[in-house]
């Protein structure tokens, strides 16, 4: 991961698998996976940048990303996407997911639309 603009993590791991020193400056983490108070994927260096989360509520009890490292929440990113806070401009920005019902719903809309635009249209006469 030495050297990447974008590293991406999906585990339940208990213990830390991505080292900030192993971050070069400019670099977005996506952590998805492990959930849990008690676990976590990047260890308290990758977390001292601008951390990012779909719901403070669900990081204060449900992040150990975040509560391990006793990170400071920069941001939701609605709250980003609406541009009521500025982009990070920090050297290492962490989004930091825990998953919401909203997502999958959304996701799951551009799916069935995509499925829909690419059917055939069929012609009777």
């Amino acid at each position: 991961m030495r050297g990447a603009d974008v590293v991406v993590t999906c585990t339940n791991s208990p213990e830390p698998i991505v080292r900030g020193a192993w971050l070069k400056p400019g670099v977005l983490v996506n952590a998805v996976g492990a959930v849990g108070p008690k676990r976590r994927e990047l260890d308290d260096e990758a977390m001292g940048g601008a951390v990012v989360v779909d719901s403070r509520d669900a990081a204060a009890q449900e992040s150990g990303d975040v509560l391990l490292a006793g990170a400071n929440i920069y941001a939701e990113l609605g709250e980003l996407l609406a541009g009521t806070k500025p982009i990070p401009e920090s050297e290492i920005t962490v989004f930091k997911s825990l998953g919401l019902a909203v997502e999958d719903l959304a996701a799951a809309k551009l799916v069935l639309q995509e499925l829909k635009d690419s059917r055939p249209t069929t012609h009777t006469g």
